[in-house]
């Protein structure tokens, strides 16, 4: 070999950064070992998946592609070399989902509980940032306290310091420009609570998630007495009672499919459409059943989600939040591949009425379809709001006001269906009226004021008090009063625009579905002069 030849590979070798990358993968490998093999194995024995695995199993095979992966608490000795080595508690990065790019930060809980000390740099904030400046989705697996702070930062500042919120006005503006999605994956306290339900959707795992402001060490201290995790905050309060969390699930796999699910209804931002999907149903399916799935007894309750199933694309709904204010049925759904916003009244819970549960679901529900103009089908079958001591306790009409607010306000495109019952001012918001609004009816849809046998009571209620046979009187008033419940005299004076064949109902919803996407198509995009409502 020639002397010049020579040189120039020894050059070339000296010039290599192969050293300085070799200790690079070495950190990297290091990171991956999280917690250690002790507090990992403790993790999975609780029912848990470690925090790298969660990211494989939700996100599509090979794409996920770390950012900060060699953030960590590191001790060196006195010739530099490291001694010891903490990961930080927080990953993050982007990858994709069904193909289409989102952000994602995860807890893990292996290293310091997921508490802010163990984050090492604002992580959390470059995930928000940067969904929000790239238009993203945004896809939060949270385990601890997700960001929030722990007794050891004042031990380590020798300090205390007045609380903020990192980057929390982001967050706040996140919801009306990106989907936001949220698992609450362990015990959730303090921040990492208040980064779940600053979500469009969320999910928890029953009897392996827990949700509260403070764990039960804290209110155990503050309130005396022993309560247990599950017992403080447990699936069963916030996916049935509270309703801060949207969905419950019975395992991790399980909340990462319907994390899966939930963004394929919605676009990537309010700056793109929703994506269509390649239909598989027909659009002029017309099912013999929804002639009579509605019972002559207006006392009878029936299944309003077989109507919902035997109207959408087969298969296509999608339910969230179905055990917090469990009289009204939301969820997302297709209609000839088109998505779509599915709102109903379900009779078997108060008949329908609207408590005031079911008017702050209503509320978020309408917000979410609005923010990303989602068309809005509405089945109808609601003989109010929900009356009685009870109800007035709850500030039903308060929350029903801020639920009839959203519907004014909103600005995508909507469908009514009046299926049976439209009474008083909750049935009255089934639409703007003030749009020209689609609204159909089916023959046996009735509406007013109120309902026949309350208003007889109270318009003649002197005339009844004063007969010698009151129940006769009422029930000769009723049996009159019931003659013009007949829909087609309302259709008669143009007081419904349209009484339809239930049969037809897929195929004219398919026809507003259409038109609903060509008019999204044609608008101006971007976020929403109001924002969306946490």
């Amino acid at each position: 070999m020639e002397p010049a030849v020579r040189m120039a590979i020894i050059t070339a070798d000296s010039m290599s950064w192969e050293a300085e990358l070799e200790e690079i993968r070495r950190r990297r490998e290091l990171a991956k070992a999280m917690g250690g093999s002790e507090r990992v194995a403790r993790h999975v024995a609780e029912g848990r998946t470690p925090v790298r695995d969660r990211i494989d199993q939700l996100l599509d095979d090979g794409s996920f592609r770390e950012i900060g992966s060699l953030a960590g608490k590191v001790d060196y000795d006195e010739t530099g070399h490291i001694k010891g080595y903490a990961p930080s508690n927080f990953i993050a990065g982007h990858g994709t989902i069904d193909g289409r790019p989102v952000i994602i930060g995860c807890d893990d809980f292996t290293v310091r509980g997921g508490a802010a000390d163990g984050a090492i740099g604002n992580k959390m904030g470059w995930t928000e940032r940067t969904a929000r400046e790239l238009r993203l989705p945004l896809v939060r697996l949270v385990d601890g306290t997700g960001g929030g702070g722990s007794v050891r930062t004042n031990a380590a500042l020798k300090r205390s310091y007045v609380p903020a919120n990192p980057d929390w006005d982001v967050s706040v503006s996140l919801l009306s420009q990106v989907p936001v999605v949220a698992a609450a994956l362990g015990p959730v306290a303090g921040l990492g609570a208040a980064r779940v339900a600053a979500s469009h959707f969320s999910v928890m795992v029953r009897g392996s998630s827990q949700l509260f402001v403070a764990g039960p060490p804290v209110v155990n201290r503050a309130f005396g007495g022993e309560v247990g995790k599950e017992e403080l905050g447990g699936s069963h309060i916030h996916a049935h009672g509270s309703g801060a969390v949207d969905n419950e699930v019975e395992s991790e796999q399980v909340a990462f499919a319907d994390i899966r699910l939930f963004l394929s209804y919605l676009p990537s931002s309010v700056w793109e459409n929703a994506p269509v999907s390649e239909p598989s149903d027909d659009p002029e399916r017309r099912e013999q059943e929804l002639i009579s799935v509605v019972p002559r007894d207006r006392r009878r309750v029936y299944p309003m989600r077989r109507i919902i199933g035997l109207v959408m694309d087969i298969g296509s709904f999608f339910e969230i939040g179905r055990y917090f204010g469990p009289s009204l049925i939301t969820g997302l759904a297709r209609l000839d591949g088109i998505p779509v916003g599915v709102m109903a009244n379900d009779p078997a819970y108060y008949a329908g009425a609207i408590d005031a549960a079911a008017a702050e679901k209503m509320t978020r529900f309408v917000d979410l379809c609005d923010t990303f103009r989602l068309p809005l089908v509405n089945f109808v079958d609601n003989p109010g709001f929900l009356v009685g001591v009870g109800a007035e306790k709850q500030g039903t009409i308060r929350k029903g006001v801020r639920a009839l607010a959203a519907v004014y306000q909103a600005t995508n495109p909507w469908c009514s269906v009046i299926v049976r019952k439209a009474f008083g001012v909750a049935g009255a918001g089934h639409s703007n009226h003030t749009r020209a609004s689609t609204r159909y009816a089916w023959p046996s849809g009735e509406w007013g004021s109120l309902p026949i046998e309350g208003g007889v009571e109270a318009a003649y209620k002197r005339q009844i008090q004063a007969a010698d046979d009151p129940d006769k009187l009422r029930e000769e008033l009723e049996a009159k009063l019931a003659t013009l419940r007949d829909p087609i005299l309302t259709a008669e004076a143009f007081g419904i625009e349209e009484i339809i064949d239930p049969r037809d109902t897929r195929p004219l919803l398919i026809e507003f579905a259409r038109r609903a996407h060509a008019i999204v198509r044609a608008e101006a995009r971007g976020p929403k002069s109001r924002g969306m409502r946490p």
